[in-house]
């Protein structure tokens, strides 16, 4: 069955062992407040991660970018090792039949003026199906951000580039795609360069460089995404980050989402242009994602 664990997510004043700030309850039943301000509005930060083979995926890398967030929104200093803990109780209490599912980590600012956070850790198995989107690819719009790309570095409050629960946009740009008679999206800053998709990092193949939108401009740094640089490393590719404008796009020989569960899922259309797709480099790095151990 799914498993849950509830975190106390804060550094303590004096050293706790993990696994006493765990508490495993039921997912089914009521656990976070009404009036927890993740609730009432959005106010927290969140992490998923995949879980191959009882495998959960750059678990440390997560982890990282789970405290950069927290540290964007001044939330407490979190115990890392709490939750990395529940991660591995969550996956080992995991017993659906599925070689593919997620673990989410969710932290809130908690009920308003309790002045104390709430975590909690949960496994669980996507409603989409990734193995498919692998074969068959999907079809991307661009759409606008509505900030030049530099917004990072002008504006942090914006929290750009934090991994926040506030996701009514991400959200909305879908059902724009869906109206468009497309699946998934990629954000364009207003000054033209391009950015991330609402859940997933982009790769972009051009010769024998890979590239991927730098992280300069308020995006989210990738785990999958630095995963598959591995990849492509070792294949003989040379990847890096750049500052990547949309005419740059047209002429790709191949382009990837990729995310945590996703791995690389090929762009096989953009704004109704056809993308070539490299099917053999595809399963050759999925293959490689999917085998890592850790």
């Amino acid at each position: 069955m799914p498993a849950c664990i509830i975190v106390s997510p804060a550094e303590a004043s004096a050293p706790v062992p993990a696994a006493d700030r765990l508490h495993v309850v039921d997912p089914a039943l009521p656990q976070v407040s009404v009036t927890d301000l993740g609730v009432t509005r959005g106010d927290g930060i969140f992490e998923v991660l995949g879980v191959v083979d009882g495998h959960p995926q750059a678990v440390d890398a997560h982890l990282r970018r789970l405290a950069v967030s927290a540290a964007m929104l001044d939330l407490p200093p979190l115990d890392l090792d709490a939750f990395r803990a529940a991660i591995h109780q969550v996956v080992a209490a995991y017993e659906e039949p599925h070689r593919e599912y997620s673990v989410k980590i969710i932290v809130t600012r908690g009920v308003e003026g309790s002045g104390v956070a709430t975590a909690w850790v949960l496994a669980f198995k996507s409603t989409d199906d990734y193995a498919a989107e692998r074969q068959t690819g999907v079809s991307v719009v661009l759409l606008e951000r509505g900030y030049p790309h530099d917004i990072a570095s002008r504006a942090p409050w914006l929290l750009a580039g934090a991994k926040t629960l506030s996701y009514a946009v991400n959200k909305a740009v879908l059902r724009e795609a869906a109206r468009r008679g497309a699946q998934d999206v990629l954000f364009t800053s207003s000054d033209g360069y391009v950015l991330e998709g609402p859940s997933a990092s982009l790769i972009v193949k051009h010769g024998t460089h890979i590239w991927t939108p730098s992280t300069s401009q308020g995006i989210l740094r990738g785990t999958t995404q630095a995963a598959a640089f591995e990849y492509f490393a070792s294949a003989g590719f040379a990847p890096s980050e750049v500052l990547l404008r949309i005419d740059q796009l047209w002429d790709a020989d191949a382009m990837w989402l990729t995310s945590s569960g996703r791995m690389l899922v090929p762009v096989r259309e953009l704004d109704g242009r056809p993308v070539p797709i490299d099917r053999a480099l595809t399963d050759a790095g999925n293959a490689a994602l999917l085998a890592r151990a850790e």
